[in-house]
């Protein structure tokens, strides 16, 4: 049985689901969430559709001009990407003392997202419990029942440890745990579909030929040439991590798979891999360890299995 949370402010992340049928329904529970927060000093963005952009600049009225609206389709475009973005937004409201805390009403853009790309929107929405953890942030999240997938909005309860309500919030029955080695989340890759034949490399200490391996097959297979530098770098910082941290050697898989290229960077030996291995920010402060975040923010889509043989990390960029 869920139960009443209350809310103590300024100690770390809030993330919390928002299930909604109604317009009715959203307004009542994000439009003093947003006047608490602005009566608060706390800064407050609306990352959601234009219809509802529309409905929160109507209900806050005299207020309306204190919130920055970003339409949902111009901010979640790749799972890494947005996350990097909610992050540089926290520190430019909270870096200076301007704002002790930030309110977000982010709604994910699930609309035309095949499979594979709303698995990874969902891990997504996991990974922001570890990712911001530590964050003076408190997210709501709207699912809107009335356009999303059964299957969807299932998620939102185990993705939120809470939801929201037009009166509390309630502690989510559902919720899986994000650093749950064992758990939901550190499930197996997605099966892809090769257009011909996979290129193969194994590779060793000496990335050289990872490059050019990736260069050529990537222009091969109809990657643009800035599409092909990325790729480059990003397998690159991949294959550096195998080779540090897994048993000194490596095996790449490229393959072209309907709209994307894919390439995966296995390796065997080492520390296991935790799923959500690249969404964690780095400390500024640190010289090393900024690698996979950087792959997370390039790459449109970025998978990881682990167990106990093997790391498998899987990059999908986009052709277009």
């Amino acid at each position: 049985m869920t139960a009443p949370v209350l809310h103590r402010p300024h100690e770390g992340l809030t993330h919390q689901g928002l299930v909604y049928g109604s317009d009715e329904e959203f307004l009542a529970a994000t439009v003093p969430f947003c006047r608490e927060g602005l009566t608060r000093g706390d800064a407050v963005l609306a990352v959601t559709t234009g219809t509802n952009i529309g409905l929160l600049r109507h209900a806050l009225a005299d207020v309306s001009g204190q919130v920055e609206y970003v339409d949902a389709q111009d901010w979640y475009r790749h799972p890494g990407a947005t996350l990097g973005a909610y992050h540089r937004y926290v520190d430019r409201c909270t870096a200076t003392g301007t704002h002790q805390r930030v309110r977000v009403i982010g709604e994910p853009v699930w609309h035309g997202r095949d499979a594979l790309e709303s698995t990874e929107w969902t891990r997504y929405e996991s990974a922001i419990n570890v990712a911001f953890a530590d964050c003076p942030a408190w997210i709501i999240c709207p699912y809107d029942t009335r356009v999303l997938p059964s299957g969807v909005v299932a998620d939102a309860r185990r993705t939120h440890p809470e939801l929201a309500t037009a009166g509390a919030a309630l502690v989510s029955d559902h919720y899986a745990d994000s650093v749950d080695a064992d758990g939901v989340w550190n499930r197996p890759l997605s099966p892809v579909r090769a257009e011909g034949e996979e290129a193969v490399l194994s590779f060793g200490a000496d990335l050289t030929d990872v490059r050019t391996f990736v260069a050529d097959t990537a222009t091969a297979l109809g990657l643009a040439p800035h599409k092909t530098q990325t790729l480059v770098f990003a397998v690159n910082e991949v294959a550096t991590n195998a080779v540090q941290h897994g048993g000194g050697t490596g095996r790449l898989v490229l393959r072209r798979c309907g709209p994307r290229i894919v390439a995966d960077v296995v390796n065997t030996g080492g520390a296991q891999a935790a799923w959500y291995l690249g969404y964690l920010p780095p400390d500024p402060r640190q010289p090393r360890g900024h690698g996979m975040w950087a792959v997370r923010a390039l790459c449109d889509l970025l998978e990881v299995h682990t167990d106990r043989e093997a790391t498998t990390v899987r990059l999908h960029v986009g052709l277009d």
